[in-house]
């Protein structure tokens, strides 16, 4: 569910299509008959500019709206990448609420709302999917601010029908002058899993009163469909509606079942027959997710997508396809995951498609530090048999393979999309004696707030959270990862390690899983934020990292190893300060793990680069001694849970300045502690109280800023920390 990184159009491209090409327009070709620039509207799309327009469509026209709307999202999935795969499966569906229902009026709120472009396109914004100039104009998910026809802003999944409960309490107390006619929640199979739409669906029962939820069931999440209610939806498809246990009907809930959850006409015939509802009903529609791919094409041997054609075996463009009904679904087909190679059905490789620009690139940091993680875990299960990874959904985004999940077996669980669960969960293997890794991106982290504080750290449980996409990143504003630090450095007990190299990164790994009765192992629960660009950057070009070279020795462990001064100096002698960790120390006690570690001593100036905002630490310190003769200190802290307070106090014998760099919101966050240390910690000798300066985010919500853009826009640039540094001389 990340925001995609580029839209890979060459102005050099051509969409004009003639004579037999026309006949078969490519999927990188957006059909001609809907290109803006050729200023044609006798085709649907284009003339499509609200809902209304939908309505005004013959009968027979909505099923060629479907085809247009299909055959350009194929071609936007290859230029700019995105969520195509749901938005394929909900092609209809959308077309046909839209037929239907009356927007705004009749509100309709999308779970997720990744599958909202086909919204988008109906509700005046199809340009920002057919003129590459525009595709960066609507954002991946419903925005109010864009459109009064979208309800919320939603990147996590799971809260539609809660949402959707509210919107329908506030109708009903206020009566025909609310403004609001049907309430409409649109949520997926995947989605179900959370516990909050459990929770909705026992609210809209009770509560009664027209809400109508629309079911998608596609029959996969992210990844595969985990948990029990999944044999029951199962047979509920079988039976064309009819089995028992109903979930739905479970709750008290009213329920319809549609087979042909891609036949528009279908879809507006059951949508007509509860327009208007008095009570709570759950319309199941049955889909093809991805629906339009070409189940054969495979792009590890076509580079050039714009070789494969879409077939035309259907009306919409909709292929039949047996990748369905499989027992385990990372079972279900070849996708490697390679975001270049969706196709219909169940295949995981759907859930976000990299634009084609992305081909061969190298893996960004989520996955390469997390096959890392994978990697150095996987060897263990043999002899451990409590060490389990758990992924609440999205394994492949975080480097967590097909392969891999193969080979782990019941190490291996994937818990669907509920984190909640997932850190209760690992919790009670904790208790029990067992290793348990969480594994997922720091934003979807924050959905598990209470477990964190709860069922982990209260009771000190023995939990490994691998946090990834922490920190600054290009991100839209449901999935940036500016807050993990200020949250999880802030929980009692929990203890937040931030490594700046691979190796570092194995080693507090190795650490927070150390088997329980090791010595040296850690009393309660680690997170470990995952390295991110700015690291792996600088893992692969060295010279980023212009003090260390990226190499830093190892030094011996001492629980007495003393910090001294040089008074030569000014400044600290590397050889006493303790706080390297030895990677091939079999045990690494919680002291050390903690310990702050220098990497050049000097004078005047100590900055510390936490995590991500590390290489940048280094790369400030060499301007300093190029543009002003001055060696700095740099210190890598390693983690964010305490301060070191001895190497704190050594800087004050010659350092009037201290500097804190992390890529995080600044207010609440990891720098201030800095400045708060040396204020409640002021000595009579004012020479001896150095003046502190923090970089960090503001605190706010950014969406889908490039992160060069971000770091100039917070000061963190070498020429800005500089400047800053130098102007209070």
């Amino acid at each position: 569910m990340r925001s995609a990184s580029g839209n890979g159009f060459d102005s050099s491209d051509s969409f004009a299509v003639s004579g037999a090409a026309e006949r078969t327009a490519r999927l990188h070709d957006i059909p001609p008959s809907i290109t803006p620039s050729h200023g044609d509207d006798s085709h649907l799309l284009s003339r499509i500019a609200s809902p209304a327009d939908v309505k005004a469509l013959a009968p027979n026209e909505l099923a060629e709206l479907c085809r247009e709307i299909r055959t350009t999202l194929l071609a936007y999935g290859h230029q700019h990448g995105g969520h195509i795969g749901s938005n394929l499966g909900m092609v209809e569906a959308t077309v046909a609420l839209h037929r239907v229902f009356d927007s705004p009026r009749d509100r309709i709120v999308f779970d997720v709302s990744h599958q909202s472009y086909v919204h988008k396109m109906l509700t005046g914004r199809a340009a920002a999917y057919l003129d590459p100039d525009r595709f960066s104009e609507v954002t991946g998910f419903t925005n109010p601010d864009e459109s009064k026809h979208d309800q919320f802003v939603l990147g996590h999944t799971g809260t539609s029908i809660s949402l959707a409960c509210g919107l329908a309490k506030t109708r009903d107390m206020e009566g025909p002058g609310s403004g609001i006619g049907n309430v409409v929640a649109v949520i997926g199979d995947g989605s179900l899993s959370s516990g909050v739409a459990f929770e909705g669906l026992n609210n809209a029962a009770e509560q009664g009163g027209n809400l109508i939820i629309v079911f998608n069931d596609n029959e996969m999440s992210i990844a595969g469909d985990f948990g029990g209610m999944y044999g029951p939806l199962a047979r509920l498809r079988a039976s064309g509606g009819t089995a028992q246990p109903n979930l739905f009907n479970a709750f008290g809930l009213d329920y319809r079942y549609v087979e042909s959850g891609n036949d528009v006409a279908a879809l507006v015939s059951a949508f007509e027959e509860v327009r208007g509802i008095d009570h709570p009903v759950v319309v199941h529609i049955h889909t093809l997710k991805g629906a339009g791919y070409d189940s054969e094409e495979t792009h590890a041997n076509q580079q050039n997508a714009s070789t494969l054609p879409v077939s035309l075996d259907s009306p919409t463009g909709v292929h039949p396809t047996d990748n369905v009904n499989h027992s385990e679904p990372w079972h279900s087909d070849h996708c490697n995951l390679s975001d270049h190679e969706p196709h219909e059905g169940q295949c995981e490789a759907s859930h976000w498609q990299n634009p084609d620009a992305a081909i061969g690139k190298p893996d960004d940091p989520r996955k390469h530090y997390g096959k890392m993680a994978m990697a150095a875990l996987e060897p263990r299960f043999a002899a451990e048999p409590g060490l389990v990874v758990i992924s609440p959904a999205t394994p492949g985004s975080n480097g967590i393979t097909h392969e891999f999940r193969e080979r782990a077996g019941a190490h291996y669980v994937d818990t669907g999309i509920t984190e909640s669960h997932a850190v209760a969960y690992a919790a009670g293997i904790a208790r029990a004696g067992g290793t348990p890794v969480v594994a997922t991106t720091a934003s979807f982290f924050q959905r598990a707030y209470d477990q964190f504080f709860q069922e982990m750290s209260l009771n000190r449980s023995r939990v490994t959270v691998l946090d990834f996409l922490g920190g600054l990143s290009g991100s839209d504003n449901t999935h940036s990862g500016a807050y993990d630090v200020t949250m999880f450095s802030n929980i009692p007990g929990a203890t937040m390690l931030v490594p700046t190299s691979a190796r570092d990164y194995l080693a507090d790994l190795a650490w927070a899983t150390a088997p329980a009765g090791s010595a040296d192992a850690p009393a309660g629960p680690v997170v470990i934020r995952v390295p991110g660009e700015a690291i792996l950057t600088a893992e692969r070009d060295a010279t980023l990292l212009p003090v260390t070279g990226g190499q830093i020795a190892d030094r011996p462990q001492s629980t007495s190893l003393p910090v001294s001064v040089s008074s030569a100096s000014g400044g600290i002698s590397a050889a006493t300060v303790r706080g390297t960790v030895s990677v091939t120390a079999q045990h690494a006690g919680v002291r050390h793990m903690l310990d702050w570690r220098v990497n050049q001593t000097g004078s005047h100036v100590a900055i510390i680069g936490l995590g991500n905002a590390y290489p940048l630490a280094e790369q400030t310190a060499a301007a300093l001694s190029a543009d002003y003769g001055i060696t700095a200190t740099v210190i890598d802290p390693r983690q964010c849970t305490s301060l070191d307070s001895d190497v704190l106090e050594s800087l004050r014998d010659g350092h009037q300045q201290v500097i804190t760099l992390e890529d995080g919101q600044l207010e609440g966050g990891w720098g201030e502690k800095v400045t708060a240390y040396y204020a409640n910690h002021h000595v009579s000798d004012g020479s001896r109280n150095p003046h502190v300066l923090n970089f960090g985010a503001a605190k706010e919500f950014t969406d889908r800023v490039p992160l060069g853009e971000l770091n100039e826009r917070y000061g963190l640039t070498v020429e800005q920390v500089t400047e800053a540094i130098t102007r209070c001389f």
